[in-house]
């Protein structure tokens, strides 16, 4: 499928459901956000004719978000059901990882090939500080269970705040001893993430990654290490726009995802289906296509009619713009 601007697009973010375990400061608010009734929500079945159609004409990649996409009931059924589907290659998940331990055996052996676990802090007090209700050690015990499962590639998505003040070093180290693609995602200002409790970060917040990856090395030569070098052929497999370097000798790497201080809109492959069924051309943009309609009322014709109406309403990039009126967990990873 190639959209207005001439871009392939074969990739297909799907939110789950808007639940999640945590309740971070800058996704929700402490009580949560107002769930969606469960006529909203699609229906597993409707899910999966939504993917066998997208990948009909097109759609190659399936990638499964929430809220947190593991506190989905049939999630494990959804999994092997998609991998199994003429013209699906991968399918991959987005998970804040503290349910993988119990979960993770059973995702692989349905087909599940990789997975990007959502970190923001090593600091136990700050990750509690964050998600208001988490462990630091739940969510390092599901990087060691995907690593032990064998899913390739494992991805840590680090989301890079000013008003955090991480320790970036001890990030980027994680990919040293063992085959973890670290990233660092420059925080993007979706939602009113200045009304949430707790939160007020804005554009302030945002750390360049040029910045960043200036940042890091000076930190790693002030340890005794060596700078961060183009990664060439350790780069992890994926459909993403993140940048990789690695440290010489390293078993994983370390990306960096700069949607503000460097566009990557012109290379964007993707679409995203909301979990009550809305189809969102832009992560920034509140223009939205119902295929739930479509799916309950219309037929094979009316869904694919909705994709493809989405399709052309991809805009040429996100122009800088701040906020949005859904929130991360309704719009979907």
């Amino acid at each position: 499928m190639k959209d207005a601007h001439g871009r392939t697009i074969d990739y297909l973010r799907l939110s789950l459901t808007d639940r999640c375990n945590f309740r971070c400061i800058y996704c929700m608010p402490a009580e949560g956000v107002a769930q969606m009734s469960h006529d909203e929500i699609l229906r597993i079945e409707e899910i999966e004719e939504l993917v066998r159609i997208a990948a009909g004409i097109g759609i190659k990649n399936v990638r499964l978000t929430g809220g947190e996409p593991l506190v989905r009931k049939g999630v494990v059924e959804l999994v092997r059901s998609i991998t199994a589907m003429p013209g699906i290659e991968n399918v991959s998940m987005t998970t804040n990882g503290v349910l993988l331990p119990q979960m993770v055996d059973d995702l692989k052996a349905a087909g599940l090939s990789r997975v990007n676990i959502s970190l923001d802090t090593l600091d136990a007090d700050q990750f509690r500080m964050v998600t208001r209700c988490g462990n630091l050690d739940d969510a390092l015990a599901g990087i060691d269970a995907a690593l032990a499962a064998g899913l390739n590639p494992v991805k840590v998505n680090a989301v890079t705040v000013k008003s955090l003040d991480q320790d970036f070093l001890a990030f980027a180290r994680l990919s040293v001893d063992r085959p973890l693609h670290v990233r660092f995602i420059e925080y993007m200002p979706v939602g009113d993430s200045a009304g949430i409790d707790g939160c007020g970060w804005g554009k302030k917040d945002v750390i360049p990654s040029e910045e960043l990856f200036d940042l890091i090395n000076e930190r790693a030569a002030a340890a005794g290490m060596p700078a961060l070098v183009p990664a060439g052929g350790s780069r992890p497999v994926g459909w993403g726009p993140a940048r990789y370097f690695q440290f010489p000798g390293a078993q994983g790497t370390v990306g960096f995802i700069s949607p503000l201080s460097r566009h990557f809109c012109s290379e964007c492959n993707r679409l995203r289906m909301t979990a009550d069924g809305k189809i969102r051309p832009c992560l920034f943009s509140d223009e939205e296509f119902d295929v739930r309609a479509a799916l309950r009322d219309g037929g094979e014709d009316a869904v694919r009619a909705v994709l493809m109406e989405a399709l052309g309403a991809k805009p040429d990039e996100h122009h800088d713009r701040v906020g949005t009126e859904r929130g991360m967990s309704q719009i979907g990873g």
